[in-house]
């Protein structure tokens, strides 16, 4: 396979000759945004959501949007033709900027622009038939979950935990309360309805969360977002994690402990029937 190539500040680069200063403040700070967008058959997925969530992730911490969205569409499809991927996962990163280190935002200073991609590895097959396990932990994270951004190392020590207990995911909760887990938004099913943490600051509102209510509205499964207890989420019929890169995954163990009867159920399937044909429509 040929080396990926990168989008960096308007210029198409081999990733291995992609620099970034050091004084770059996503690299001293994290101060910066990120967002990723499926490609499917070099075809985006909701990616006028993606790049409205972008907009206000960079709103929220005070970054100028460098292009608008015809813009951001025409630079992403530039590298992902450059790679030539059938199914790829486009990230752009945004980040404030060079400037001397210093806390407070610096004045007069361009945003640096990263967008790179990575070949899209989806669940397996047996992941979907059997279904996955995932671990609890208390959300110990910043107060502003609704902004994608760069500074990780909260989601990163979480994934970390996940991996130590050798399970997909690890969920998390504040104060009992379920929140999301590392890289993933969390839905519990109980009784055919479908429920999920209210869309505030205290989880980042994933794509696929708009298009779940699109899908349960149109195939009428109940929706309902509200807080959710832990003991409900082990009381469940079904739990499933999406994102980007999962889609939709059914949770059938946390903690080791059965999730319903241990399998992935109803509610999944239909749900996943309906977002590979979603995917098919492109």
């Amino acid at each position: 396979m040929s080396e990926p190539i990168v989008h960096l500040n308007g210029t198409l680069t081999p990733l291995s000759e992609a620099r970034i200063p050091v004084l770059d403040r996503g690299f001293i700070f994290g101060d910066g945004i990120y967002e990723v967008i499926p490609y499917y058959n070099g075809k985006p997925f909701r990616a006028d959501q993606h790049l409205a969530r972008l907009h206000r992730s960079l709103e929220g911490i005070g970054i100028p949007d460098p292009y608008s969205a015809g813009q951001w569409l025409e630079l992403v499809g530039e590298v992902v033709e450059a790679n030539g991927l059938s199914d790829q996962l486009v990230y752009i990163q945004v980040s404030r900027g060079v400037a001397k280190r210093t806390h407070a935002f610096p004045k007069e200073v361009v945003p640096t622009v990263l967008i790179m991609t990575n070949p899209m590895a989806l669940p397996s097959a047996q992941m979907l038939e059997q279904g996955v396990a995932c671990v609890t932990m208390e959300d110990r994270r910043w107060l502003n979950c609704q902004i994608k951004s760069t500074s990780l190392l909260g989601n990163v020590l979480a994934a970390q935990h996940a991996v130590e207990h050798g399970v997909i995911e690890a969920i998390q909760f504040r104060d009992g309360w379920l929140t999301e887990a590392s890289a993933s938004n969390v839905w519990v099913v109980r009784d055919g309805r479908v429920m999920a943490p209210p869309k505030d600051n205290l989880i980042l509102e994933g794509i696929r969360y708009g298009f779940m209510e699109e899908v349960c509205a149109a195939l009428g499964i109940a929706l309902e977002a509200r807080r959710i207890a832990k003991e409900e989420v082990f009381a469940a019929d079904e739990v499933m994690l999406s994102s980007a890169s999962k889609e939709l995954l059914p949770v059938v163990t946390i903690d080791g402990r059965a999730i319903g009867k241990g399998v992935p159920g109803p509610v999944f399937g239909r749900l996943y029937a309906a977002y590979q044909a979603a995917k098919a429509a492109l």
